[in-house]
């Protein structure tokens, strides 16, 4: 018997990072899905409308229009569910993520089995379009329905606004006066000095060991723990390839790779970390700056020969 398109599920990924894109096809075909990927949000939005999915994943941090927006442009025309996968995991954007339409908000690094999970869960409470109800004739509530009238009682007199005390106001007590606090100096953090020894400079980006502090062309990078740990390690062993393996070592805080066992779960954590530090560096996987992705190893510096190293 040949697959319809009637019988057969279909799920769109709208994701630009290829790495996570590529897990996501994986997840969602293990499930049965066949799935159609897309890189930006204006795509992603057509893709829907073009093949009217069961489930969409969408990313927050897109290409021209951002994740939320395209919620909302995919929720105003069709019923699909939406699942956002995002490294943005503070509560603001897990709640713009919902209000925005999304029925489920997962944080990047995630589980492919809790997705999977989350899915057959969705999938287990199929949607209820409810048909819009005209409303019906107000009546206006009279004596005569039953509706209880309030009515003032037989010789008891309303009082008079002058029967009525009047009560003083309250006194305010004085203000003091208000006294102009000296601005406080800015702090050493926002404006280090990258001349130091304490730096280590590659390709215009700027890194301070002791302090954690990430800098490129001069402008401070926010970066969670593991993703320092990444870069502070890909920088200390410079065009050296690190692979998988032992960054997931790094993410872990712990050392020999002979004495651990590092499974598939383990390296896709490393990637979308990797994925994540690169969005904040502003590094393009095809052309990088900084970080090298070696195909089937894992990943090293950028350096001579490479498209996007400039020699210092």
């Amino acid at each position: 018997m040949t697959d319809t398109g009637q019988d057969r599920r279909v799920a769109v990924v709208i994701e630009d990072d290829l790495d996570i894109r590529y897990l996501l096809e994986q997840v969602l075909m293990q499930a049965g899905f066949s799935t159609v990927s897309t890189g930006n949000g204006e795509d992603g939005v057509r893709a829907v409308l073009a093949h009217d999915p069961v489930v969409t994943t969408l990313d927050v941090s897109l290409p021209g229009i951002d994740g939320f927006e395209v919620a909302r442009r995919i929720r105003a025309t069709s019923n699909t569910y939406i699942v956002m996968i995002s490294a943005m995991g503070e509560e603001i954007d897990v709640l713009q993520g919902l209000e925005a339409g999304a029925d489920d908000y997962l944080v990047k690094p995630f589980r492919p089995r809790e997705l999977r999970a989350r899915l057959g869960a969705m999938l287990r409470r199929p949607r209820v379009v409810e048909t819009p109800v005209e409303p019906a004739d107000v009546v206006q509530p009279t004596a005569a329905s039953g509706a209880t009238v309030q009515l003032p009682q037989a010789g008891v007199a309303e009082p008079s606004p002058a029967s009525v005390p009047s009560v003083p106001a309250p006194q305010t007590p004085p203000v003091a006066p208000a006294v102009d606090t000296p601005p406080s100096a800015p702090e050493a953090a926002d404006a280090p000095d990258t001349d130091g020894d304490e730096w280590v400079r590659h390709n215009g980006l700027a890194i301070d060991q002791e302090a954690r502090l990430v800098r490129v062309d001069g402008a401070a990078v926010e970066l969670t723990k593991t993703e320092f740990d990444l870069i502070a390690t890909l920088v200390s062993t410079r065009r050296r390839v690190r692979s998988k393996a032992d960054l997931a070592l790094t993410v872990r805080n712990d050392t020999y790779v002979s004495t651990h066992y590092i499974g598939d779960a383990d390296r896709r954590n490393v990637e979308v970390h990797m994925a994540n530090l690169r969005r904040k560096l502003h590094d393009d996987a095809n052309a990088p700056r900084f970080i090298v992705t070696v195909r089937g190893v894992g990943y090293r510096l950028t350096g001579p020969g490479d498209p996007g190293y400039v020699a210092e």
